[in-house]
């Protein structure tokens, strides 16, 4: 894999605002355009950029794109933003656009559990990925989600500096008929986006399946745009029926569409609390110290989490979308390119945090009950003996360790996304090539060295160890961290493991 010099444009984008600031109504009184579906040719390449690489159709699911046209608008601020999120604007401008949306649903509508989580796709590595997808891709599958990616931003589909020259560049036969008006009306297209789910004006993106509660999705870059939307697109245009917005900075997207207006936005940038949609924060480790300056108390309509031992992008989330990346970027696919020799990626519990984050929030905006809160992370306490962070929502990973998990890496010579991975260190006697430099030694950061935790030590007996696994299992699963699911999968792996044999 090949990423070169992959530069970060375009990270922010504009918003639709309202020019009030009173609690929102629920999603059923939608306000958005509705724009008009159509379905694309099978172009040059014969698949649509981002399918699947994995079978789908051998796991109940279809997957079909769709493309969705109309006149959206750009919005200005009104008034003065505060911290408080409570944001207001005015129209200044309309423009024709064409978009398209990636669906992957139930094959059988039996199957549908009745929500549609609808993902902004981030494009900060100048084409577009689906992080949350691959985030949360066991509990999408398993539970009968339906799935939907959308274009929102126009480095993914008129192109930027990468080598991919957006949806446009990569297969002009089929996505020559696309535009999109610049940054400035990406948020009233994600609005028309969901309204298309809710009343379809041409092919039906869903087959028909019932739909129960929408759901708006942003990891990252598209995090930021969340923020945004929550305290200012939604109470106008009342689409989405709850947010989750998953490693966003303390500061949201910028009205003007460029990346210079985030010199303009509120810092920290709060989530406003008279919402009526349920708005869910969940950080990684990785995250907190640019985050942290946003933290808020939990209200009826607002939850934080924080993750210890997690990072914003991970093994798990690689190794699922890899081979999708792959199938349509080949060499041009962004990576982190870390340096050789450098720590493997972070390999902790991050997805099972956003199964367990996406089964609370469908059922709060359903008018279930919040999600629980949770302990912040402490970035400047770390256990000296296992160099694991201190607070934060603890997964067995991280309360029965048998390896460093951090959000953190040393990115001397890696590339512009290296930091992004975290690091795991394996506690095997201080034989791996990062732990001769305390730089790179996720598990020894700071001077003076400590030798690392030795297993037989910590766990003499497998029984004994399963026996922790399975309390802390327990244990995250009564609190309403983990799902019973994969508290299961958790517990077997110990079993199945070498640890105190």
């Amino acid at each position: 894999m090949r990423s070169g010099r992959i530069f970060i444009r375009s990270l922010f984008g504009a918003a639709l605002v309202s020019a009030t600031v009173a609690a929102v109504p629920p999603a059923a009184t939608a306000a958005a355009a509705n724009p008009v579906i159509s379905s694309p040719t099978a172009g040059n390449r014969g698949f649509p950029f981002l399918a699947a690489a994995e079978d789908l159709g051998s796991l109940g699911y279809s997957e079909k794109e769709f493309f969705f046209s109309g006149t959206a608008t750009s919005y200005s601020k009104l008034g003065i933003w505060g911290s408080d999120g409570r944001w207001s604007v005015l129209p200044t401008g309309r423009a024709a656009y064409k978009s398209r949306m990636l669906v992957r649903r139930p094959v059988d509508p039996a199957k549908f559990n009745g929500t549609v989580v609808v993902e902004w796709l981030n494009v900060s590595g100048q084409i577009e990925l689906s992080p949350d997808y691959w985030f949360a891709r066991e509990e999408l599958l398993r539970q009968g989600y339906a799935w939907v990616g959308v274009s929102a931003q126009s480095v993914g589909v008129e192109g930027g500096l990468g080598e991919i020259k957006g949806l446009k560049g990569w297969d002009p036969s089929r996505y020559g008929s696309l535009n999109h008006p610049g940054d400035a009306f990406s948020y009233d297209i994600f609005s028309q986006a969901g309204q298309a789910l809710r009343t379809p004006n041409g092919p039906d993106p869903l087959g028909g399946l019932q739909v129960r509660t929408v759901l708006a999705d942003g990891e990252s870059q598209s995090a930021g745009f969340m923020t945004t939307y929550a305290n200012a697109v939604h109470p106008v245009a009342r689409v989405y029926d709850g947010f989750m917005i998953h490693s966003n900075s303390a500061v949201g997207a910028p009205i003007s569409g460029s990346l210079a207006g985030v010199l303009f936005m509120p810092n920290p940038s709060r989530i406003r609390t008279d919402l009526s949609a349920p708005v869910f924060v969940v950080l990684t480790e990785t995250d907190v110290p640019g985050a942290s300056a946003a933290r808020q108390a939990d209200t009826s309509k607002i939850v934080h989490w924080e993750l210890a031992g997690t990072s914003h992008g991970d093994q798990w989330a690689y190794d699922t979308g890899q081979p999708t990346v792959i199938r349509s970027a080949g060499d041009a696919a962004p990576g982190p390119d870390c340096a050789a020799g450098s720590a493997p990626f972070n390999d902790g519990p991050g997805h099972y945090s956003m199964n367990v984050a996406l089964r609370h929030l469908a059922s709060w905006a359903r008018g279930g009950a919040r999600p629980p809160s949770a302990p912040v992370v402490d970035t400047n306490r770390r256990d000296p003996a296992t160099g694991l962070v201190a607070g934060g929502v603890r997964l067995p990973d991280v309360a029965v360790p048998t390896r460093t998990l951090t959000g953190q890496r040393d990115t001397s010579g890696g590339g512009v996304f290296c930091g992004l991975y975290g690091a795991r260190d394996p506690w095997n006697g201080d034989a791996d090539p990062w732990d001769r430099h305390d730089a790179g030694d996720p598990s020894d950061p700071a001077t003076p060295r400590d030798a690392e935790p030795d297993l037989t030590v910590l766990y003499p007996t497998h029984a004994g160890y399963v026996g922790k696994v399975r309390a802390a299992a327990e244990s995250a699963v009564a609190a309403g961290y983990l799902l019973p699911e994969d508290a299961a999968t958790i517990v077997a792996a110990a079993q199945d493991s070498p640890i105190g044999s």
